[in-house]
């Protein structure tokens, strides 16, 4: 369960790693690979997953898929929250005027 909740920390996070490891990263890269610059996003998801895996690994917490699970809902945790939030707003609205 640790695992799970490192990862989902991590998958939120991803947003505010794009800049500070993301940015490196690609610049290291650059005369190597050719990165195209939305893909600086998508290569900080994969440290952050990466550093979760390894902190489940050494805490000895979570199977890979529950920490992968937990890196995706992390990452998209606002947009479902959202639109949760939306889905609640048009189920109590619809409900109501029935009534």
């Amino acid at each position: 369960m640790l695992g799970f909740i490192i990862a989902a920390a991590a998958g939120f996070l991803t947003p505010q790693l794009e800049g500070p490891v993301g940015g490196p990263i690609v610049k290291a890269m650059d005369g190597h690979i050719a990165v195209e610059p939305h893909e600086k996003r998508l290569i900080a998801f994969m440290v952050a997953m990466l550093a979760a895996g390894i902190a489940a690994a050494l805490l000895n917490s979570g199977t890979p898929f529950w920490v992968i699970l937990g890196g995706v809902l992390g990452y998209f945790g606002t947009r479902l929250v959202e639109a949760g939030k939306k889905y609640m707003d048009q189920r109590n609205g619809d409900s109501s005027g029935t009534s």
